[in-house]
Order: C-alpha cells, then sequence, then structure tokens
C-alpha cells in the first residue's frame, strides 16, 4: 500500500546544514560531518530550521528508507553537542598484554605470547585512551567511533582456538552509554 510518509527534524541554533548532489554537511563549532545519502525515492528539503525527508508514494522500502535517513542524520546532528563513547576491556588470562595508541593505530603487543604485534586502525577525528585495562574510544561521528571500536575488537579475534579456555582479547562492554 502506496502512502505518503513525512518526518521532520528540528535544527539546533549554531548548527548549519547543507544539502548538495546527494551529500549532507552538518557543521557546528569547527567540527564537520560529510556523509552521501542515495535519494532515489526520498526527497530531503531544508527550510530556516528544519529538515523535511518525505516520499510521495512510500511502500515499505521506502518508508524504511525514510527512517535510514532519519536516524542518520539525528545522529549526525547530537554528535555536533556530545562526544559518542564506546568502552572496552582487556582481558588476558595466559600472557599480559601491552596495548598502546601510536599515531593512527592501536598496537597490542604479546598477545598469547605472539611476538609479532597486532594493529587496529584509528578512524579520522576519534580519540583513544588507555586507562589501565579499560580503553575509551570517543568521537563526534557515530561511524567512525564505532569503526574504531570495532577495529579494535577485531585485532584480538581468534580463530581455531577453544573461546572457553582462550578467553584473552578486547570486548566492547559499553556502547554510547548502554551496557552489553
Amino acid at each position: 500500500m502506496k502512502k505518503k510518509l513525512e518526518r521532520i527534524i528540528e535544527i539546533p541554533s549554531g548548527t548549519q546544514i547543507s544539502f548538495n548532489n546527494g551529500e549532507l554537511i552538518v557543521k557546528n563549532s569547527g567540527k564537520e560531518i560529510r556523509k552521501k545519502i542515495d535519494t532515489k525515492e526520498v526527497l530531503i528539503t531544508l527550510d530556516n530550521n528544519s529538515i523535511k525527508i518525505s516520499s510521495e508514494k512510500a511502500t515499505k522500502r521506502e518508508s524504511k528508507m525514510v527512517g535510514t535517513i532519519w536516524a542518520h542524520i539525528n545522529n549526525m546532528i547530537k554528535g555536533m553537542n556530545e562526544d559518542f563513547i564506546y568502552k572496552l576491556e582487556i582481558c588476558n588470562i595466559h600472557f599480559p598484554m601491552n596495548v598502546k595508541v601510536e599515531g593512527d593505530s592501536v598496537v597490542i603487543k604479546s598477545f598469547l605470547g605472539e611476538k609479532i604485534p597486532r594493529k587496529a586502525k584509528i578512524m579520522p577525528n576519534t580519540k583513544v585512551e588507555i586507562k589501565g585495562n579499560q580503553i575509551i574510544v570517543s568521537s563526534y561521528n557515530l561511524e567512525f567511533a564505532g569503526q574504531t571500536a570495532s577495529n579494535i575488537e577485531k585485532a584480538t579475534k581468534l580463530t581455531g582456538k577453544d573461546r572457553r579456555v582462550f578467553q584473552d582479547g578486547i570486548f566492547i562492554t559499553e556502547k554510547c552509554g548502554e551496557k552489553i
């Protein structure tokens, strides 16, 4: 069943939003997030202080696209006011591992006694802090914060070993204030 669907987002003061050639740009106090958005059946219009995301003949597919674009824009606006924070826990049972930040990567040394250090890429505009056995990843871009946390967790992934015995690794314990 096709129906008209519309969602409106209020733009907070101090935040500038522009939409050109399928690229949405959100700016506020020196921060900038750019995102390509595919808008075949979805129409995005900018007013003075609001964004309207709509579809004239919305089927189930277009309804999902309107909701997805709405969520992405809300996260971009939210990131301009506060950082997204991921917390990771360093767990080592067999060998103590050394974790430190070097440039644009996290270096994990002596993971399960390995001689070659493992590296995880840090995305741009993302800050990584190591405090004891906890790693804190923060960024105003939700996608970059999540990808950096995922890169760190993936760097210590084990294959071919029994996870009940080999419980070593770095694991995400908290995503944006929600415990996992």
